[in-house]
């Protein structure tokens, strides 16, 4: 089955190239039959134009931009609430250190989680700031979200919002005393063995990498300068490049392995998880009633959603900015993760948008077929 997934994925991946929807891209598919698990990838493209980029391949780093709050923000979340350390119904801005006003003591873990604070989608507060890392901005940066008015009655809705999962963040380094690269290493990265193939990279800092290993996105008039090997978003770079909402950097090995974890962990084979199957369950399943979002995740929209026409309607899974994608379906037990650097040279190119459900239509159709 390997083999049939890499020529799927590699016909599909192709389509993308051609086309201009990315400059560099790799993609992963994981699915579970008879208990045996199959793996296919492909890899392809340029980690940036202008004669300097480097093939794509598996150790190819991507900026994973919102998939920063699944994968680890969320995970770490849930992590401390098996633990008891937070509670789903807690009202943590308080932690904060900050006054709140009234309806802000409304706002609970759950409704950070599935984007129904009330707060607004986004803000571009970075206009505020010069273009240089002091650290005192971070604080800066999060007493102005938390005195943000909110926009709509706390659970009444769901607007997606990055400023939700950057407070969600710095409850967490509150509550743990611990920077959320560490926290995130601790709990996910170290035990899964992960730490080279899914990380944060604090500005400045590489990892050890060489700079065209890593999928370059923006040229950025902010910063004024290409973004390779930091943190495109430009609130997250203000923040040192670890933040709730943004900052992970992943392979597409490490990626996969995560939804993989997640999926085994949801399934119950995981014998001593990072997350109890029962907390999880609770996070995978419990749907806004007037929103697609679940608790940290999202899943398909009928009709309009980026997985396209053949995932389940229990599928989970997330997008990033930077064209990134992952979907994990426990009724056919596939997983399909997507990798793309499509803002390189500038997020004025929107191809993704109607690439995406194309992508998972032409490999979830094919997958089927295989059974």
């Amino acid at each position: 089955m390997k083999n049939q997934i890499n020529k799927i994925l590699f016909e599909a991946c192709r389509q993308g190239l051609d086309h201009g929807v990315f400059c560099g891209v790799a993609a992963g598919v994981s699915v579970v039959r008879h208990g045996v698990r199959h793996r296919g990838w492909f890899c392809g493209g340029l980690t940036r134009t202008g004669g300097e980029g480097r093939v794509v391949n598996h150790a190819t780093l991507f900026d994973l931009a919102s998939l920063t709050k699944p994968l680890c923000t969320t995970i770490c979340t849930l992590h401390m609430i098996e633990k008891g350390i937070l509670q789903w119904n807690q009202s943590p801005l308080g932690l904060l250190g900050e006054t709140l006003s009234d309806d802000k003591h409304q706002v609970t873990i759950s409704h950070l989680l599935n984007h129904s604070s009330g707060l607004p989608a986004y803000k571009p507060f970075f206009e505020e700031f010069s273009p240089q890392m002091e650290p005192r901005v971070k604080n800066l940066l999060i007493r102005k979200i938390i005195h943000q008015p909110l926009e709509y009655r706390t659970g009444e809705r769901c607007v997606y919002s990055d400023l939700g999962f950057i407070l969600l963040g710095a409850v967490l380094e509150g509550t743990t005393g611990m920077r959320l690269d560490r926290l995130f290493g601790d709990i996910v990265a170290t035990p899964l063995k992960l730490s080279r193939q899914i990380c944060f990279l604090p500005v400045g800092e590489i990892q050890g990498r060489e700079l065209n290993d890593i999928a370059a996105t923006e040229q950025c008039p902010w910063r004024k300068k290409l973004m390779q090997g930091e943190v495109h978003d430009e609130h997250s770079w203000l923040m040192g490049g670890v933040a709730g909402h943004a900052g992970l950097f992943g392979e597409i090995g490490g990626v996969t392995t995560l939804c993989e974890y997640i999926l085994d962990s949801w399934k119950g084979r995981i014998s001593r998880p990072i997350i109890a199957t029962e907390v999880l369950n609770k996070a995978l399943t419990s749907k806004h009633p007037k929103d697609s979002w679940l608790l940290g995740f999202d899943s398909p929209s009928p009709g309009q959603s980026t997985s396209g026409r053949y995932f389940s309607p229990q599928s989970v899974g997330h997008l990033g900015f930077s064209g990134t994608s992952f979907w994990i379906d426990p009724a056919k037990e596939i997983v399909v993760v997507l990798l793309t650097n499509r803002i390189h040279p500038t997020r004025d190119n929107t191809k993704i948008r109607e690439f995406r459900p194309f992508f998972h239509d032409c490999v979830m159709k094919e997958i089927i077929k295989l059974e």
